[in-house]
């Protein structure tokens, strides 16, 4: 690469364009601080948290990872300090891409102990121990859940029923998925977060509810829903599309929450219209954590210019650490929590730090610091510097 930059300081390195070209950048934002919030939140807001894995451990990453459970639950109460739930054991915690159930289980029986009766934590369950190539009938698919289901309960933890592959694999069409999700719900001790996520998170789970058509299948899960309220506590809707959300929000009956998933358009979603909202469950919120906190606070205190001001900007980073592939949008929130010292190591679950380009990387640094996402920009400049000479870039 040519560079067009001499001399660095500590705020000072040259970062890659897309062009090839090495061009002198300068940190300027204004770090947001992490604070505990003044006063409750109007809205329920779940960060889907990520694994810190031990970079020491003697294991073959792209087969087996091993956890650091003291970092990864450092930072489920960094998380929790700043008035954010946990949503644990989602794809964000590489769920299906590097972490197995049995290591799940132990994740949420370790943050569900951790978080006793002061802290929201809702877990992911699923049918992940059942490889979809196994599913014969719906019968093993209802008996995989329900496995996962004992577990979860058992460990004290409310349930979010994520979306099956297994499931779509073996569906014939919309009554199959009546047929599985009436058993499951009608077996819960609580109610459940049910969870929509669309085939750009994970293109296995194409055609969910039983049609390729968002419209088809938004009548099925309507349908679910009102058959089965007063065990769902809400939905997660993960389509990155405003609208869909929107018009299912509007069909949900009184009691039951939207969840947005959308980390394209959340500050409009939360926000709402009238009497309508979304509360929120989203794998952004781990990488904005403070500014989301310090947003919510301003919304709860009826500041909506307020909270506008602080995540509007941090959505263009959001839509940037989810491009597509949007499945391995887990590298750039776990390389966020390494720049912010969360961690020591920007090694991932399944070797995923190698997922993003140093392009990609690089402008993640560029927009978190003009949204003042990067606690101390000395530490984070130092970071980024080794995460570039490890990739052949001289900064």
């Amino acid at each position: 690469m040519t560079s067009t930059t001499t001399g660095s300081s500590d705020l000072s390195l040259s970062l890659p364009r897309v062009d090839g070209v090495l061009e002198a950048y300068r940190l300027v934002g204004t770090p947001v601080v992490a604070t505990t919030p003044e006063r409750p939140f109007t809205r329920i807001a779940y960060a889907a948290g990520h694994v810190v894995v031990d970079p020491l451990a003697p294991c073959d990453p792209w087969m087996n990872s091993v956890v650091d459970w003291d970092r990864t639950l450092a930072f489920r109460e960094h998380l929790w300090s700043l008035g954010l739930g946990i949503a644990e054991a989602m794809d964000t915690a590489q769920r299906g891409m590097g972490v197995d159930w049995p290591t799940s289980l132990e994740l949420i029986r370790r943050t569900s102990a951790a978080a006793g009766p002061n802290h929201l934590v809702v877990s992911g369950c699923g049918t992940d121990q059942l490889a979809p190539s196994d599913a014969r009938s719906l019968d093993d698919v209802v008996r995989a859940y329900e496995e996962q289901i004992e577990a979860i309960q058992a460990a004290g933890s409310r349930l979010v029923l994520m979306a099956s592959r297994a499931l779509a694999r073996v569906a014939k069409g919309p009554d199959d998925y009546f047929a599985v999700y009436g058993r499951l719900l009608r077996q819960v001790d609580r109610p459940v977060v049910l969870h929509w996520l669309g085939d750009m998170f994970d293109p296995a789970l194409a055609g969910y509810w039983g049609s390729s058509d968002i419209g088809a299948a938004m009548d099925v899960v309507a349908g679910i829903i009102a058959e089965h309220a007063a065990k769902v506590d809400g939905i997660k809707i993960s389509l990155l599309d405003a609208a869909h959300e929107v018009a299912l929000r509007d069909r949900l009956p009184d009691g039951v929450r939207m969840y947005t998933g959308d980390d394209f358009n959340y500050v409009e979603l939360i926000e709402g219209h009238g009497q309508r909202h979304s509360h929120a469950l989203l794998g952004a919120f781990d990488a904005i954590a403070p500014v989301a906190s310090a947003a919510l606070g301003r919304l709860a205190a009826n500041d909506v210019e307020g909270y506008r001001t602080l995540l509007k900007p941090t959505e263009a980073l959001s839509r940037h650490l989810f491009a597509a592939p949007t499945q391995f949008y887990k590298t750039g929130v776990v390389f966020m929590a390494y720049l912010n010292g969360h961690q020591d190591h920007f090694t991932m679950a399944g070797g995923l730090e190698s997922a993003r380009s140093t392009l990609h990387l690089a402008e993640i640094f560029r927009m978190a610091d003009a949204t003042g996402l990067l606690s101390n920009p000395e530490r984070a400049a130092r970071r980024m510097r080794a995460v570039l000479a490890v990739r052949g870039v001289e900064a």
